[in-house]
């Protein structure tokens, strides 16, 4: 049963890192919106992710930290491919991307009228959701780096004084 468990959830998180390395090493928007189109194929796929995510098993958290990951390497690949800037550090912004990417979905099905119908959901939170992300991803949110210079420097600061 185990070795089951362990290959579903090496076919999930190849089906998932495969489908985001094509999205990030694209420069045609037609790619992803074919993605976005064929979103309700993915329906089995997320029930299952769903199911193991929520479960918090042991199981759920050596996943987590494969789909953290593997975000890093599809990143990568968008930054090569120069379809993403760079980072100053690559692995917390994989593992920011993956947690709040993980954890908006699983709150927008708590909130779903109808979160046991998972085509219905990944739809609506396609509808619901693309655009806004595409916006500060794109346009950014903030009007200038003031904030982040400042969080930059103060940890910067801290990790010399704990030298």
């Amino acid at each position: 049963k185990e070795g089951l468990r362990k290959a579903c959830d090496d076919y999930i998180a190849d089906e998932i890192r495969n489908s985001k390395s094509e999205a990030m090493r694209s420069h045609e928007p037609a790619t992803w919106l074919a993605q976005m189109a064929e979103i309700e194929r993915y329906a089995p796929l997320m029930a299952y992710l769903v199911r193991s995510m929520q479960s918090g098993a042991e199981l759920a958290k050596t996943m987590w930290r494969k789909m953290i990951e593997d975000a890093e390497v599809y990143l990568e690949e968008g930054v090569r491919a120069g379809t993403l800037k760079p980072s100053r550090d690559p692995k917390a912004r994989a593992r920011y991307l993956a947690i709040t990417g993980g954890g908006s979905f699983l709150l927008y099905l708590q909130m779903h009228q109808n979160p046991t119908d998972l085509r219905a959901v990944l739809r609506d939170y396609s509808h619901d959701m693309i655009l806004p992300s595409l916006e500060i991803y794109s346009e950014g949110l903030m009007v200038d780096h003031t904030m982040y210079d400042a969080f930059l420097a103060a940890a910067e600061q801290g990790e010399a004084n704990a030298s």
